[in-house]
This record gives structure tokens, C-alpha cells and sequence, in this order.
């Protein structure tokens, strides 16, 4: 609820979303939300449709079934691409420029753009201005990625893999870079990420993808509750959770209320 009592709009949207390729579907009939506010995990096996998700939401694809709303807005309206950001594993920057010109294109290109918030997670990573994207570490990149996508303080931020291929220290450093940002500004967070113990330490809402549709969505707390033995012994941890859905695609689909689409009340 916002203070006026009224439910407040969800940060992600999808009822019966669907997107075909040629060799099939990547993602069919896909209903939920994703709360504002929220730091939500995105798992699933290679090929069940995390990537696919996320760029329907970038608008980077268009559904070929159902829809997507980004606070209420459609993806590819002004207001969507003003508040969403996506961060993808190979983070793409121009590794010719120097890091001051990488922060220069953003706010040259993003009309809201937070200077202020940028050189502070750049410093926060003890990178000079002067040096080029090139020459930085694998750590360092990220952090610059991070600067960009913060820098435009989205309302949602999707981040598809980024830190794959850092080592566990610098993986720790990002995450918590990561909460400290979005905690800073309500920025609603949506990671796709393999690591387990990242994902426990990090989110507290859960969206599990496989074979292209949804399998588990909703808050930790509250999946971890429902699949309680006999509804009253212990809780499981998210990682049993996660290996038992993944396991066994049998398994029925669990999606808790605060993960069920309420009726659209989509923006202009």
C-alpha cells in the first residue's frame, strides 16, 4: 500500500506473457508481479527464458503473446525507458573512452541523470576518472556498469548475470554496492544469477523460471513457509527449495499473493 491506502502499482507486471522464436517458445503464459521495493532473484536453467524476460521488460523484444508493464507503464513508452535499466553479463562500454566520458554520455543521454550518485560509486572502487574502460579489471568494469545504470536512477533495475565472471571477493563487493545503492534510493532490483549463497544474502523476493514458464514466484519468507513437512516443521532453505523446483519440473507452481497481478491500473 502507498500512504494514500491505495495498493501501489507493482514494479514488474506480466499476465500470459509469451515470446516465440522459430525454434520455439521461450517463454509461454507467464502470469506475476514484482513489488516495488523489492530485490527479487531470478533462477532458472540455462535456456528457460531469464534473458528472454528481462529483455521484454527493456524493451528489447516485443511479447507475442500477453503483456508486460513496467509500473504500470507499457516498455516501450517514455515513462518505462525513463525508470528501467538492464545491466546484461557483458556489460557493454566503449572501452576506448576514459571513465569521466563514460559518465559523460550518461548524463548527456539520460535526462534525470545523478552525477553525484555515479562519482560516488566510482570512487567507492578507488578507479581514477582519468583511466580508460580498457584497462580496468573485470571489477572495475562492473563497478563503471553499476555507475551508469545507478546514475540513472531507475525505479527498476535488471541485472542479467553481471557478475559471472568475477571472483567470489569482488562478487561479495558488488552485491553489497548493489543493496547499498537500491536501499539508498527504493530501487526496485531484479538479479539473475546462478550462485545460490549471493542470492540468499542479497534478495527477499523469489521469480523461478523453467521450460519458459513460471514455477515458483513470491516472497523468500513466504515460499519457504508454504513448503514447510506437514505445514508445520521447519522451513526449508532457499537453496533446497531452489534444487528441489529445478530437479523436478513436475513439481505444481507456487505463486503467493504478493506475487498474483492485481488488475491493471496501467499509466499513460
Amino acid at each position: 500500500m502507498n500512504r494514500s491506502g491505495t495498493p501501489a502499482v507493482p514494479a514488474l507486471r506480466a499476465v500470459g506473457l509469451g515470446r516465440r522464436y522459430r525454434r520455439g517458445w521461450a517463454l509461454r503464459d507467464c502470469t506475476f508481479q514484482i513489488p516495488a521495493g523489492r530485490v527479487c532473484a531470478l533462477v532458472g536453467p540455462n535456456g528457460a527464458g531469464k534473458s528472454t524476460l528481462l529483455s521484454l521488460a527493456a524493451d528489447l523484444l516485443t511479447p507475442t503473446e500477453g503483456s508486460i508493464s513496467v509500473f504500470g507503464a507499457a516498455p516501450h513508452s517514455p515513462a518505462a525507458r525513463r525508470t528501467t535499466a538492464l545491466l546484461s553479463q557483458d556489460k557493454p562500454l566503449y572501452r576506448g573512452f576514459r571513465v569521466e566520458e563514460v559518465l559523460r554520455m550518461g548524463r548527456e543521454t539520460n535526462p534525470g541523470w545523478d552525477q553525484a550518485v555515479a562519482e560516488r560509486v566510482i570512487a567507492g572502487g578507488g578507479i581514477p576518472p582519468g583511466a580508460k574502460v580498457g584497462s580496468l579489471s573485470g571489477g572495475q568494469r562492473t563497478r563503471v556498469a553499476l555507475a551508469l545504470a545507478f546514475g540513472k536512477r531507475p525505479g527498476l533495475l535488471m541485472l542479467d548475470e553481471p557478475m559471472a565472471d568475477l571472483d567470489p571477493l569482488v562478487r561479495h563487493e558488488m552485491a553489497q554496492l548493489l543493496l547499498t545503492e537500491a536501499d539508498a534510493h527504493g530501487t526496485t532490483v531484479v538479479l539473475s544469477s546462478h550462485v545460490v549463497s549471493e542470492l540468499e544474502d542479497t534478495c527477499d523476493f523469489l521469480l523461478v523460471v523453467g521450460s519458459g514458464r513460471v514455477r515458483l514466484a513470491g516472497g523468500i519468507d513466504e515460499l519457504r513457509t508454504a513448503h514447510r513437512p506437514g505445514g508445520d516443521g521447519p522451513a526449508p532453505s532457499l537453496e533446497h527449495l531452489l534444487m528441489t523446483y529445478l530437479r523436478d519440473p513436475a513439481l505444481p507452481t507456487v505463486i503467493t499473493a504478493s506475487a498474483r497481478p492485481e488488475p491493471a491500473r496501467d499509466r499513460a
